[in-house]
């Protein structure tokens, strides 16, 4: 049994056909094949069903792929790690942000970045929170910005910024007249909200708890470029990160920005990496780095 093995097995259980999966391998499916009838040799137990059109693997096959996806882990790991004790802060680097975040924190710190790390190379993504902790335990990513808390089993977390929310109005609304927005102002007003599994979501909720605001019941956006245009066509008002009103559209024709008045409702954005992480240098760099350019930015 080799490390080669258990890729072309968990290859298998990630994509169910034996084409994808040894495509994905960067091998002839002959050669998968028997390479997987040779592992269920030498362990003694059948871990594919092979059916014309069909792969599904069996309890124990399911069972062993979970210890195999770990093992492949750590292999990568020891790679790693061996690769940064010459230079810590070379390499590639996965990094994961959620949607609200990414669009308007990259722009800002991406020139400082490769200013300070030039031989650092970022693998960016973005996914919704649930899907950047899943993966940052199953190793997909070493490094997600996200709003905290973040859950602390296995993770470490430390805060980059805090950032106020806006009131994002028509510009033809009776509260556009006001130089600031209090919490008061709202009470009994109608907010647009994304659709649930975004965290800003949940701070928007908590945020019209707390004010008497309400939430449109008849609409959830995806993001909040449709939010910001929905309020545009004057169809309602809603709440944005501070980030999001400084990108290029925040000034857009019809819309009106109104900052809260002190204390404004904020929200903490982080960075979430897994404690086991071989990339500790480059990840503490790198939160030190964007802490710094949003520091200078407020």
């Amino acid at each position: 049994m080799n490390l080669k093995d258990l890729k072309y097995l968990v290859a298998l259980a990630d994509t169910g056909h034996f084409g994808k999966a040894a495509e994905k391998s960067f091998v002839s499916q002959p050669t998968l094949s028997a390479q997987l009838k040779k592992l269920e040799d030498y362990l003694g137990v059948k871990l594919v069903e092979r059916r014309p059109k069909q792969v599904q693997l069996t309890e124990i096959g399911r069972q062993i792929v979970a210890r195999a996806r770990r093992m492949l882990d750590e292999g990568e790991e020891i790679i790693t790690l061996a690769r940064n004790s010459a230079d810590p802060l070379a390499g590639k680097i996965k990094i994961a942000l959620i949607p609200t975040i990414g669009p308007y924190l990259l722009p800002r710190v991406m020139k400082r970045i490769r200013k300070a790390l030039p031989d650092l190379g970022l693998m960016l993504y973005e996914h919704r929170t649930e899907a950047l902790l899943k993966g940052l335990r199953d190793g997909e990513i070493d490094l997600g910005i996200m709003a905290l808390p973040a859950p602390q089993d296995g993770l470490e977390s430390c805060e980059l910024y805090q950032e106020a929310f806006t009131v994002a109005l028509p510009s033809n609304h009776a509260l556009a007249a006001k130089h600031t927005i209090k919490a008061q102002d709202l009470r009994g007003h109608t907010l647009l909200l994304l659709e649930d599994g975004h965290c800003l979501r949940d701070q928007a909720l908590e945020v019209c708890n707390r004010i008497g605001a309400r939430e449109a019941e008849d609409f959830r956006a995806t993001s909040l470029e449709t939010l910001r245009q929905m309020v545009v066509a004057d169809l309602g008002i809603t709440l944005l990160p501070e980030l999001a009103v400084d990108s290029p559209f925040g000034s857009q024709r019809g819309l009106a920005i109104r900052h809260f008045a002190k204390p404004a409702p904020s929200r903490r954005v982080g960075a979430v990496w897994r404690k086991s992480t071989t990339r500790t240098v480059a990840i503490r760099e790198l939160c030190h780095i964007i802490a710094q350019t949003l520091s200078a930015k407020t």
